[in-house]
């Protein structure tokens, strides 16, 4: 049978020679023999013993409960009692951080898209997502108005291509302007913009808003507060503009 000097064995085990040695003050892993000179002298079956202690602290379990299961006459009881809690432990860990990635997923995707609005209380929170949750509402509320409207264009002008029957195509362009400037209105009233320079929230002339250089996000507007133009963020108007 092979011996081991602790340097050796701890070089076998990828290991330091200080946690063998507080392994030995343990007593989880004593050595097989001291010789005179004082030095501490470990077999394979330590080796195997070591692995061990290895893979169930790898496992979670902690050094009590490892002395436990090498101490104890039914150790693979006990082991699989322990390994039973652990699991479930594990279980409970992945459950709650599943939640708390959800719930950082979900924050994130509401927050605003700028700096300056600051953050005191819950409230705040809150406040931001129902905020980001009624614009995704408008938004929704305007794609679904307009499919009716626009399969009622298509078929109209289908009409007019099949039988060269015009009328009800032009009827419905008429139709489509009109739901298209209630549209457009309702939009624009259900929104306010937020400055990314000063942090102020206001509402923007139709017209201006109109026709604005955007993006999905904002609007290329001047804040009537701090007078600068800048691309402001889009959010939903609760009724309460807020001015910092």
């Amino acid at each position: 049978m092979s011996e081991y000097t602790t340097g050796e064995l701890a070089k076998l085990a990828s290991v330091s020679v200080r946690t063998l040695q507080y392994y030995d003050k343990k007593g989880l892993l004593r050595p097989s023999k001291i010789v005179e000179s004082g030095r501490r002298i470990y077999t394979d079956i330590d080796l195997s013993r070591l692995k061990l202690i290895l893979l169930l602290k790898k496992l979670g379990l902690s050094l009590k409960a490892i002395d436990e299961i090498l101490d104890s006459k039914n150790s693979i009881t006990v082991l699989n009692l322990l390994l039973e809690q652990q699991q479930k432990a594990i279980k409970d860990t992945l459950k709650d951080s599943r939640e708390q990635l959800k719930t950082i997923e979900e924050l994130r995707k509401n927050l605003p898209q700028i700096n300056q609005v600051s953050l005191k209380t819950i409230d705040d929170i809150e406040d931001i997502m129902k905020n980001k949750k009624e614009l995704r509402k408008v938004h929704l509320r305007m794609v679904l108005y307009g499919i009716p409207f626009n399969i009622l264009e298509y078929g109209t002008l289908a009409w007019g291509i099949i039988k060269g029957q015009w009328i009800p195509f032009i009827v419905a362009i008429f139709i489509l302007i009109i739901v298209a400037t209630l549209v457009t209105r309702y939009y624009f009233h259900k929104t306010n913009y937020i400055c990314p320079n000063c942090g102020a929230e206001f509402k923007p002339r139709m017209k201006d808003a109109f026709w604005a250089k955007h993006n999905i996000r904002a609007r290329k507007l001047t804040c009537p507060v701090c007078g600068q133009t800048n691309y402001c963020v889009e959010v939903y108007d609760d009724g309460q503009l807020k001015n910092s």
